[in-house]
């Protein structure tokens, strides 16, 4: 894929240029022209009021005489412009996930120097085996690597978490009511006393702080957002390493 297609372009500017929680019309035509400015781009609407049926159509109109590379940097941040209304819109939080689960691969500019590298990539290695866990894992992976630092995020990672259990253990339990086997598993994989119990107590807590954010709708912090996600890698690489124990 070298670009991004007019139907995503299209829903993009629906979206962002939306009566109630997208950008005003006046706004649409300043950042187009800071962009055109930047990048040397000729623009249809670079006056407002413009010559179009609506700001939708004027944003996809200008939208689209950027190359595909700009567009996705340009969608990404008018997802988090200043003079959206507050707080954003679901909608918008979406569409910026959407941008980057399809197009970052090729248009974005993926950076993953924080997280604990070699601990990830043993972990997406041990995961082949559980592509369920693993495709939602990728998902919460792909959304650290471009700075998408929300509580889907976290949401992800114990939903990647929960699955693998759900496999290992062969039932449909949630994560807080597999707590209790989890401990009787590492006991039975051959693991002392002490380290079940810490290990049965640290997804305890686990639990309990991704059930806080749920609750409470709360903003997550970048660095508690890799702490858990090396936790929730640390608790799946022990877990499978010790179900291929027999």
């Amino acid at each position: 894929m070298d670009n991004i297609p007019n139907t995503f372009l299209t829903r993009a500017s629906d979206i962002l240029g939306d009566t109630t929680w997208g950008l005003s019309g006046s706004n649409i035509v300043k950042v187009f022209n800071d962009y055109a400015y930047d990048f040397d781009v000729e623009i249809p609407h670079s006056i407002y009021p413009f010559d179009a049926p609506n700001k939708r159509s004027a944003l996809l109109d200008n939208l689209k005489v950027f190359e595909p590379e700009l567009q996705y940097k340009i969608i990404r941040e008018l997802c988090k412009h200043p003079k959206l209304p507050q707080p954003v819109a679901e909608d918008i939080n979406n569409l910026k996930i959407q941008l980057i689960a399809r197009y970052s691969s090729v248009f974005g500019n993926v950076v993953d120097t924080t997280l604990n590298q070699p601990l990830v990539e043993e972990v997406k290695s041990f995961l082949s085996d559980f592509p369920t866990s693993e495709a939602v894992y990728l998902t919460a992976l792909t959304k650290f690597n471009n700075n998408v630092f929300e509580r889907n995020l976290l949401d992800d990672l114990r939903l990647s978490l929960e699955l693998l259990l759900k496999e290992v253990f062969g039932n449909e339990k949630s994560l807080e009511n597999q707590v209790p086997s989890i401990g009787q598993f590492i006991s039975s994989k051959g693991g002392s006393k002490h380290f079940s119990n810490m290990f049965r107590t640290l997804v305890d807590y686990y639990t309990k702080y991704q059930n806080a954010f749920v609750k409470h709708n709360d903003a997550v912090v970048e660095e508690e957002v890799e702490f858990i996600f090396e936790m929730t890698s640390s608790f799946m690489k022990h877990l499978i390493k010790m179900h291929h124990k027999g």
